[in-house]
């Protein structure tokens, strides 16, 4: 059976590796945008919801590549703040966010809360368009509460304040394999990894039925 081909709207070579991994077992070869020369592709993150920046990102680059394309977003949603930063989390600190000012900003607006008001919830949404077009989204959540200051050396963006449920230790505490297995994108690939397989299985299906 021919492989198929999966771009991907990222240029972070931690998810593609990461992302390589979990569908290693399928016959499709995963690539990045850069790695087609696409790197100038920098898409505006204006939609009102982690879907339709998700979907945004992926048709930004289909028009301009062969197969299938997936891009991914992700906010952190606290209970305590009506939800923000949410959509808005990686820019949260303003035009020149950097992931230390998104932090203390979100420290100083959870300034005096107790622990059990700093409820929040990580989510990760995944876009795929098929070759013919199809969008197809996946959500992947990950639920915990935000410490009162950084703990933790892995990881990045709000990661060192994260603390996960069931574990009682941050995101940056517990490590990068640790978080890959049980985290919002983790759970989000899983599902993607899933929908993938299905698809390739009805394939292969209608390939026999023609023979």
């Amino acid at each position: 059976m021919k492989k198929r081909t999966l771009v991907l709207s990222t240029g972070n070579i931690n998810k593609v590796k990461e992302i390589r991994d979990i569908l290693k077992d399928l016959p499709i070869d995963v690539v990045s945008k850069d790695e087609l020369g696409l790197k100038e592709i920098d898409v505006i993150e204006d939609g009102e919801t982690l879907e339709e920046n998700a979907i945004k990102k992926a048709k930004a680059i289909k028009d301009r590549v062969q197969g299938m394309v997936m891009a991914d977003d992700t906010g952190l949603f606290v209970d305590y703040l009506n939800g923000e930063p949410g959509i808005k989390s990686a820019r949260y600190s303003g035009p020149d966010a950097t992931d230390e000012k998104n932090i203390q900003k979100l420290l100083k607006a959870l300034e005096g809360v107790p622990m059990d008001k700093r409820t929040a919830t990580f989510k990760t949404v995944i876009a795929l368009i098929m070759e013919d077009g199809e969008v197809l989204t996946v959500t992947g959540e990950c639920k915990g509460k935000i410490a009162f200051k950084k703990r933790g050396q892995s990881g990045f963006g709000y990661d060192p304040l994260f603390i996960v449920d069931g574990y009682d230790k941050t995101f940056a505490e517990l490590g990068n394999n640790i978080k890959n297995n049980i985290s919002h994108r983790a759970r989000a690939l899983e599902k993607l990894r899933i929908v993938l397989t299905n698809i390739i299985e009805d394939d292969i299906d209608e390939d026999s039925s023609c023979q």
